[in-house]
């Protein structure tokens, strides 16, 4: 029979290697889809930077009194030098090549900007080194939860 410690490591360690797996098979994928709101404040900025592959769709619309959108994409995408807008502005793009967007908006106006976004990134490499590590922890708890099958250590 096994210890209830034994038994309450081996289930918190297969939830643990089970989340940072199914973690893992998400961050693979070719692309991610990402879908936010953002709020600039009166005289404030906000700089965007978007990795994403070839033929990777993308959108954004800002909504407010006044701002300055400056955008450059790779390749022969949409590029957009430092232009002054008004009330509402759509950006609706592709990448021509694999590379990274840069948008820098500027909110000139007396209101807060409203921004939404729906972008199409390539997966931060770093995310997957995190999965990997979550998965090892979740393996290195159920080494020492079966560890105390075996014999139990002083004072356990």
């Amino acid at each position: 029979m096994l210890a209830t410690r034994t038994i309450i490591g081996i289930v918190v360690g297969s939830i643990i290697i089970g989340l940072g797996g199914f973690s893992l098979v998400n961050t693979l994928a070719p692309t991610i889809s990402m879908n936010e709101n953002f709020v600039i404040g009166s005289g404030d900025s906000a700089s965007f930077s978007i990795p994403a592959p070839k033929d990777a769709p993308q959108y954004m619309m800002i909504v407010g009194d006044a701002f300055d959108v400056k955008l450059t994409s790779p390749g022969e995408g949409l590029n957009i030098s430092n232009t002054s807008y008004k009330k509402e502005l759509i950006l609706d793009w592709a990448h021509t090549e694999d590379g990274q967007t840069i948008i820098v908006i500027q909110n000139t106006g007396a209101s807060e900007l409203e921004i939404t976004a729906n972008t199409n990134q390539t997966p931060d490499p770093f995310g997957i080194t995190f999965d990997f590590m979550v998965i090892i922890s979740g393996v290195i708890i159920l080494g020492f939860s079966l560890g105390f099958t075996l014999r139990k250590p002083k004072g356990f």
